[in-house]
């Protein structure tokens, strides 16, 4: 992954995205882009001596549109919009969202149809590379008009108020100054969401692999067949990312001596639902995690604020309206939920006696006096309820505000703030079923997995040892779901 990235306003990628928010990668702007706003903003100065009437720059805002602001007022608009939007709540959204955000940002206005100086992404990316972010509320956006208040306190940084003006003085930096249209610029869009979404869509892919670590062993487990893998049956129905899902489910599962143990005179015709159905259910997860994706990828580099300069034209149009990226991630959850759910049932199946196979129950020596993974299981249950609460759409959740001129709204903060809670608890309840996979192997020694899964049990048992007693496992579910976020169940091997 690259460790500088150069912004264009029409390149960016989830990728990009990771390695500046995450992996603080440099960041720079392409003379081209900068130069390129000139034009922008000279159209708006000539626009300004025209004498037109352009909405949030010579008016008021929203339902104060009406209001006509005098020319040596029009700085102190700007200026006032920040201030006045700068009202969110909550707890302050993570170091690595709020350097999506302001990345995203510093794009979108390398556009050209924003109106802005260079001066204001030049700063934004300085901040980036100076490891300057200021904090940002997590709560008090609609979406509707982009992301008005989180945008609002960077902006308020950037001009030099509040707390984090002062550190930006404090690291030598020198303000901006708004003037026309700058400060409604810059506020005026769907980067906090956006942000937030493509942080989502790269963790949901890890999940998703890491998902079939744990399909895999827990089938091993009890001692599943990988027949209904077989690619011609998931040719007959050629859906892409069932047929990725099967393959990689065969590619673990490859040369096990499990299997062969009972490949002849086995009574069970076929499996349940939640192992033989793994690539259909999983390949779904997969083919909304790649919707939600192109979505994003179209946002990265997309202008999404009011009004948009065109040539010599200055237009009022609805591009920062949340409402793709909204569904995106409410899609998402629900897609995360369906693989939360999945992997309680598949660890539901390698607990319980009347369903492993011959395992014990609970996966404990001594069944009785030691429970084992019973209350993991509780566990696992709980998180799956709190995953399905939370997967309630909030896109539809409009609640008119602005004095009605926003009057449909599509809460997109707030979709992103369950996705981000649901893909959590998946990440947990698949730590469940790996650390109960791995157990239920400890039973069939001294045959061994799939190659596949042998890694993966590897990979766990550097992060847990074998349950020889009973003893908390709060920690090491912990542990084994960060493991999990982290990358290192990642059948593919990819960098997460």
């Amino acid at each position: 992954m690259s460790s500088s990235i150069t912004l264009d306003g029409r390149s960016l990628s989830i990728a990009d995205v990771i390695a500046v928010a995450r992996r603080r990668a440099s960041v720079a702007i392409a003379p081209a882009a900068l130069a390129g706003l000139a034009a922008s903003r000279q159209a708006v100065e000539t626009a300004l001596a025209r004498g037109d009437t352009i909405y949030g720059v010579t008016t008021g805002f929203g339902k104060l549109a009406h209001v006509r602001i005098p020319a040596d007022q029009l700085g102190r608009l700007q200026r006032n919009l920040v201030r006045s939007h700068a009202s969110g709540v909550g707890d302050p959204l993570a170091v690595d969202a709020v350097r999506a955000m302001m990345l995203l940002r510093a794009n979108v206005l390398l556009l050209g149809t924003s109106g802005v100086r260079p001066a204001l992404p030049v700063l934004i990316a300085t901040m980036l590379n100076r490891g300057i972010h200021p904090v940002v509320p997590s709560q008090g956006s609609v979406g509707a008009s982009g992301d008005l208040a989180p945008l609002s306190h960077l902006a308020l940084a950037m001009i030099g108020e509040g707390e984090d003006g002062a550190k930006l003085r404090a690291a030598g930096l020198q303000p901006v100054t708004l003037e026309a249209k700058e400060g409604l610029a810059f506020v005026n869009g769907t980067q906090a969401q956006t942000g937030l979404a493509a942080l989502l869509v790269h963790d949901s892919w890890v999940l998703w692999r890491a998902a079939h670590a744990a399909a895999a062993m827990s089938l091993e487990a009890v001692r599943g067949t990988p027949a209904p893998f077989d690619p011609r049956i998931h040719e007959a129905r050629p859906h892409p990312f069932q047929q990725r899902s099967a393959a990689l489910l065969t590619r673990l599962l490859a040369g096990s001596a499990i299997r062969e143990s009972h490949r002849e005179h086995d009574p069970r015709v076929q499996d349940a639902y939640s192992l033989r159905c793994t690539p259909q259910i999983l390949g779904a997860v997969g083919e909304a995690i790649a919707f939600a994706e192109r979505l994003v990828t179209t946002e990265l580099n997309a202008a999404t604020d009011n009004p948009l300069v065109f040539g010599d034209e200055v237009l009022s149009g609805g591009n920062f309206h949340g409402q793709p990226i909204a569904l995106a991630l409410d899609v998402l959850g629900i897609a995360l939920t369906t693989l939360a759910g999945l992997a309680e049932r598949r660890l539901e199946r390698v607990v319980n006696p009347d369903l492993s196979s011959g395992l014990p129950a609970f996966l404990s020596k001594n069944p009785g006096l030691e429970s084992g993974f019973m209350s993991a299981q509780i566990s696992a249950a709980a998180l799956v309820a709190d995953c399905r609460v939370l997967a309630t759409p909030a896109s539809v959740q409009s609640v008119p505000t602005e004095g009605n001129q926003e009057d449909v709204v599509p809460m997109g903060m707030s979709a992103a703030w369950k996705a981000e809670r649901i893909l959590a608890n998946a990440a947990r309840i698949v730590a469940i079923e790996l650390l109960a996979g791995a157990q239920g192997l400890e039973f069939l020694k001294p045959l061994a997995p799939g190659r596949g899964v042998g890694r993966s049990y590897a990979a766990l048992r550097r992060e847990a040892p074998a349950l020889e007693e009973d003893r908390p496992l709060s920690a090491e579910i912990e542990r084994v779901a960060a493991g999990v976020r982290a990358g290192r169940f990642d059948p593919e091997d990819r960098e997460p």
